[in-house]
């Protein structure tokens, strides 16, 4: 079982792992880890764990994972929380199967990317986070070169799953900063030796997670880490302490609506409101789905409505006209996927489930943000 050290990382050790390797060797903050190609070695593999120390983050690194084609977001395996060989070995079996997935095959059909076989696996010291996030070095809704920041209290899970609805803010590149605070119900912690969600301080949720300086903090990496690998980014970070870690980074693969585009032509009765996160306009008929059990409902061409979405719903992406979420953000996984596939989303559509009536026509409009009632 070959082991390779994070900070030297090539492609033959997949996409996301090249993408940290690089980060490493430009001096950014990244934690420490080693990457896994082939087959476990016990001893190895415990030798590795016993000098990084618990706990760990161990994530698939396809060969194809986080290119600048296909980005697989949210569909290979990850795990969080590792403590011991044990664990580290039963986590990488899972991440380097995690190919052979539904989603993934269903992922793989509709972008024209090929399946992959069984992957490298990254694994890493987990950053126990104080707040974490997502930002991109480009606006994926006008192409521009703002930087969008996504940010919740503890882990990023929250943020990149879709959990939550985040504190989202836009630095422009003369530096201006404008943002809103999202409702950040929920968030995820490494605590007494596990995983813990529970429910944020109403006080909480009101205030920002981020201050000024950190937002600036935030946006000026990841133009520096733009510059370091040579095109635009998303990156995973999270802040702990008085460190800002870069946790993953991959080019950003979704095209927008060139500025200056003129905007969709309104429908009669808005329903609903949220954030345009895949742009685009579609009629087509409402499915309110509340889990996976109600998939077969799901007819082709059918708009999906939901409370959130996570990577087992990625096979329904190739089957609806568009997506409608109560929860989520611009740069959640489930987001990117949408762009990816050409499906216009909404997401932070608060009330979609209660509002929107199963089986009703609707318009969804992606670039403005908006479902509404169609005769």
């Amino acid at each position: 079982m070959p082991i390779i050290g994070l900070d030297e990382a090539d492609a033959t050790c997949g996409g996301k792992a090249l993408g940290l390797g690089l980060l490493s060797r430009s001096g950014f903050n990244v934690p420490n880890g080693f990457v896994v190609v082939g087959d476990l070695d016990a001893l190895a593999l415990g030798a590795a764990v016993d000098r990084l120390g618990a706990p760990m983050a161990v994530r698939s690194s396809g060969l194809l994972e986080d290119s600048a084609t296909a980005s697989f977001a949210g569909q290979l395996q990850t795990v969080l929380g590792v403590v011991g060989s044990a664990e580290a070995a039963a986590a990488i079996l899972a991440c380097g199967r995690s190919g052979t997935a539904d989603r993934v095959r269903a992922y793989a059909v509709r972008t024209g990317a090929a399946t992959p076989p069984r992957v490298p696996v990254v694994v890493q010291r987990l950053v126990a986070a104080e707040v974490a996030g997502v930002v991109f070095t480009q606006d994926p809704r006008t192409g521009l070169d703002d930087v969008v920041i996504e940010a919740a209290w503890g882990l990023g899970g929250s943020v990149v799953d879709g959990q939550v609805v985040p504190d989202r803010f836009t630095v422009s590149a003369l530096g201006t900063v404008e943002g809103s605070v999202g409702s950040k119900a929920t968030r995820l912690d490494w605590r007494d030796g596990e995983l813990i969600r529970s429910a944020v301080p109403t006080q909480e949720r009101r205030r920002a997670a981020l201050t000024h300086a950190q937002i600036r903090e935030i946006a000026g990496t990841a133009r520096e880490a733009h510059g370091a690998l040579g095109y635009p980014l998303d990156i995973e970070w999270a802040i702990s302490g008085d460190t800002l870690w870069l946790l993953q980074a991959r080019p950003i693969t979704t095209a927008s609506s060139p500025p200056g585009s003129p905007a969709a032509r309104p429908a009669s009765i808005v329903l609903v409101s949220g954030v345009g996160c895949s742009p685009g306009r579609v009629n087509g008929v409402a499915r309110v789905v509340h889990g996976l059990d109600e998939f077969t409902r799901v007819r082709p061409g059918d708009v999906l409505v939901c409370r959130t979405t996570d990577p087992a719903w990625t096979p329904l992406f190739s089957v609806v006209s568009a997506v409608v979420t109560e929860s989520g953000g611009l740069l959640s996984h489930a987001a990117i996927v949408a762009r990816e596939a050409g499906v216009p989303a909404v997401v932070v559509a608060g009330g979609a489930m209660r509002r929107i009536v199963d089986g009703s026509h609707i318009a969804v409009d992606g670039t403005q943000g908006t479902v509404s009632a169609r005769p």
